[in-house]
This record gives C-alpha cells, structure tokens and sequence, in this order.
C-alpha cells in the first residue's frame, strides 16, 4: 500500500545557517522495524526537518506489493502523528526512513523520500543523504533512452539505473548501478526484503552500523543508536556495500561487497564536525563533542581575547551547535593565564513555528528575536566573546550582534570555529550561491566582514588549524572545498555554481 500526505511541504526561512544534508535509517530482523526507524528518525531529525517517510515490509512475504510506504512534509513528529500507522499500515521487520532538507522551491510531494518503485525484480525502495555530482549527464542520457523522471532529485537516477542494468542479478544491478554514480552518497535501499547500506568511496557523509539483540541496523549518525537501545558495532566503510537478507538470518554477518572506484584518499565532510552532526553522536571514528572540543581550543590559541581577574572575558556560544567550542575556546584561554569564564548569555526558544517567515529584513529580525533572547544582567557593561560555528550569509550574525548589543555589553568580540566559507557545496550541504556568501562578497578581508556584521573583533580558525585538530592516519582525509574551493572529485559546472536540488 502507498500512501503520502495530502499537503504541499511549507516554505521556510531558516536562521542564516548551512541546512544539513538529510538522516538516513534502515532496520533489518526486528518485528517493530518501522517504529525503530520512527524513533531513529527522531533522533536524526536535526539533519532534515522538511519532510519524513519510512518504508516496510515482512520477510518472507511474496505479495507483489509487499513494501509499504508512509511519507509527507514536516517533522517527524507531524508526519507519524498516528501511532496506529506503524503497526497497522508499516507492519513488517524490515523498514528504511529519510529525513530531508529541501532546496528553496524544491517543495513538491513527488521529492519527499523514500522514492519507491516496481519493476522488474519486484520492488525498490531508497533514501540517500548526499549529493552525486554526475546527475546531469545521467539523466540526459536516461532521458535520451526513454526515462520518465517522477522527481527532480538526484536520487531518482539510481532507481533507473539499476533497474536497466543488464547485470545477471538484483544484487549486481545495484552493484552497476552505485558504480555508475559519482559524488556523495550514505544510502540505504530495501529490494523485496533485502535491506541494503553503501556508501560512496570517499566516504563524504557518514553511515554507521550497529545491533539491537538479533536484528541490524544502520543510521546516519549513532545518536539513533542510542534512542532505540542499539549498540554501535562499526562505521560502514568508503566503498562498502553491505546485504542483509536471507543469507543472515542464522546468525551470520551481513554480505559485505566494494565499489569498483578507487580513492587514494577519503574525503569526510569536515562540516560534520563543525555543525551538521549531534554532538553525542560518533562518526568518522570520533566524538563530535570531542573535536568540537578541540575546535574551540585552537580557536582560543589563534584568537584570545585578554582578560584579567579585574577584567574577565565573558565567553557565550550562540546556542545550540556552538556550546562545545565554547567550553574548549574557555578552557584554553584559561591555560593561556586568561581570567575567561563562561556564561550564558543568549537563551534559545525551541519552539519557532516553522511557516512565519517570509522573505523581508523585517521578518529575518523578528524571526531572530524568536529564536533568541539576551540575559541583560549577564551581559552588561562586560567584554564579552561570542562563540559560533560558521557565518554564511552573515544577516543572521549582524541581527544577532545588534541583538547581544542592546544588553550594553562593555566590549563584543565575535569567535567562529571554523574557516570562512567561501564556495557551495555539490555533496550536499545546502548553501546560498558564492555571490551571497559574506566571506566571498567581501573578497575573504576580515575587517569588511567585521565591519558589516557590527562585531568590535573578528576571528575565524584557519584551515590549517583546522586540519591539524581533526587530522587522522593513513587513507583518512577531508573534504574542505566550502573553504577553499577545491573540490576533491571531478564536478559538472551547474554543480560549481549552486546547490544541485536534493
């Protein structure tokens, strides 16, 4: 049975941030499969908040319809108001979810994932997190041999992909299939009642594995772990496909198979760690909070602000994604013999409704001072340092100092926690065009971007210093190309100029 929410998704006007770049799940070998997914996808709903779906099914069934699909615009929350749906409609032990961040305009029913399909082997069902950077050639070229698209997503190009493959099986179909695409990609697929996880070779976004008793299951981040009671067994490597079917279910481990493409080196998302991801998740082999951590602690070595015991350094962190550097940011300049304490100076409501805004100055500083307040008494007449992990467009940054400014603080100094950002992101992140980026429309020259976002002071960590405090051994590299530029795989130019829409 499929079934999707009667309702056009709501366009919304986030706080001027990076949007994420989507949470995905899948669970294989549990009677409750599609209520683990829910509860994972509740946890990974910081990675998408635009819509939600899962897809289900029952092992062994030989209906021809035997995956079952529930998906529509808004949180998680919203889209599984009834229960009732996960037992009765989602039944199975089986089941991937998605949750998804849309592009401005993207908001048509036909985007919202999981996409699902019939053809030839029976059914197929996929949720991606990332973006693939040769859609345009793959889609010409489908279109030429007489694809019709349902989606303007990247994503769709995988289903029909493998479904004309002239592989011998299913599973070498999906094989063909994930070879021919390239970019990022953190998937899960279901084919019948074969859970299916890959990721792309250089691992941009990450993808993990973990147990819950007999049954498997793998999720963008651990934090999903955590809210199911699963126990994290590994991260699914770059390159790697795992099949979890029959073969299994006695025990054994699912079938492991490799991508044919090679990457001398990995490239992770090092935005992950600055922003996207929760910070009591663990990916890429490390604790978010840990580096984010470090993170504040380079900051602090590359830009202190000088206090003294007469005259302490009030440091605050724009809530939420900035309160583990700014403890790391605190306890250096300590070390550093800084009279440094931290305080907490912006209070953050998580109640904003999601379809206030509308475009207009006006509106982005009312929608400012909804999500945050000041706390006068702490900020008053004190030389205050404010901790943040990135500055995009920089009209959120300039409503906020304007914001912290009307507290009368004595001094204010701004901290960012990460290199400027200067370019979009085509395995994606969803940032603004590079002509809308403050670090690019100011030719990168501090003092212009000090000077219009309204800050007394302005430090960002640099690349090298960034690189130095997340640096891993051997194969392990990361991606900066939001910093620099330079991508590190071959990019279709519609791509180097925006965000292709997910």
């Amino acid at each position: 049975m499929n079934r999707i929410v009667n309702s056009r998704l709501s366009q919304t006007d986030e706080i001027d941030k990076a949007r994420s770049n989507c949470g995905v799940v899948g669970v294989y070998g549990d009677a409750s499969a599609s209520t683990l997914a829910y509860y994972a996808l509740h946890a990974l709903q910081h990675r998408g908040q635009e819509a939600s779906g899962i897809v289900s099914c029952l092992r062994g069934d030989e209906d021809e319809s035997r995956l079952r699909i529930y998906k529509g615009p808004g949180l998680v929350t919203d889209v599984f108001s009834d229960h009732e749906l996960l037992n009765t409609l989602l039944v199975g032990d089986v089941a991937i979810g998605h949750n998804r961040y849309s592009t401005t305009g993207s908001d048509n029913l036909e985007n919202i994932q999981p996409f699902m399909v019939n053809y030839r082997d029976g059914q197929l069902a996929v949720a991606h997190n990332g973006n693939l950077t040769n859609t345009r050639d793959l889609r010409h070229r489908l279109q030429e041999e007489g694809t019709i698209f349902q989606t303007s997503t990247d994503t769709e190009v995988l289903l029909h992909l493998t479904a004309k493959s002239k592989a011998s099986t299913p599973e070498e179909r999906i094989i063909d299939a994930l070879n021919t695409v390239r970019g990022a990609f953190s998937l899960v697929m279901m084919h019948n009642d074969t859970l299916i996880a890959a990721r792309d070779v250089h691992g941009f976004r990450p993808l993990c594995l973990g147990r819950r008793g007999d049954a498997w299951v793998v999720a963008s981040e651990t934090c999903a772990f955590d809210i199911i009671q699963a126990e994290y067994v590994r991260d699914i490597e770059p390159g790697e496909v795992l099949f979890f079917d029959k073969r299994i279910d006695d025990g054994g481990q699912p079938v492991t198979r490799r991508l044919d493409q090679n990457a001398e080196k990995y490239h992770y998302c090092i935005f992950e760690y600055i922003y996207f991801s929760r910070p009591d998740s663990r990916i890429f082999g490390e604790n978010v909070d840990k580096i984010r951590r470090r993170l504040g602690k380079a900051l602090a070595e590359e830009h202190p602000v000088a206090g003294s015991e007469d005259d302490p350094v009030l440091i605050m962190s724009v809530p939420d994604s900035s309160n583990t550097a700014a403890i790391g940011y605190q306890r250096s300049s300590f070390k550093q013999g800084i009279e440094a304490r931290i305080e907490i100076g912006l209070i953050r409501n998580h109640y904003v409704g999601r379809t206030f805004i509308q475009p207009g100055q006006e509106k982005r500083e009312v929608k400012v001072r909804m999500k945050f307040n000041t706390v006068k008494g702490v900020i008053e007449g004190r030389k205050v340092v404010v901790i943040d992990d990135s500055i995009v467009r920089g009209t959120t940054s300039k409503l906020l100092i304007n914001l912290i400014r009307e507290a009368n603080p004595r001094e204010l100094h701004v901290r960012i926690s990460s290199p400027p950002i200067v370019s979009p992101c085509p395995y994606g992140m969803d940032f603004p065009s590079r002509e809308e980026l403050i670090a690019h429309r100011n030719n990168g020259d501090l003092d212009s971007i000090r000077d219009e976002i309204g800050a007394d002071t302005l430090g960002y960590l640099s690349v090298e210093k960034l690189l130095s405090t997340v640096s891993h051994e051997g194969k392990c590299g990361w991606c900066t190309g939001c910093f620099t530029g330079e991508y590190p795989t071959n990019v279709e130019e519609n791509l180097r100029k925006e965000v292709h829409e997910r």
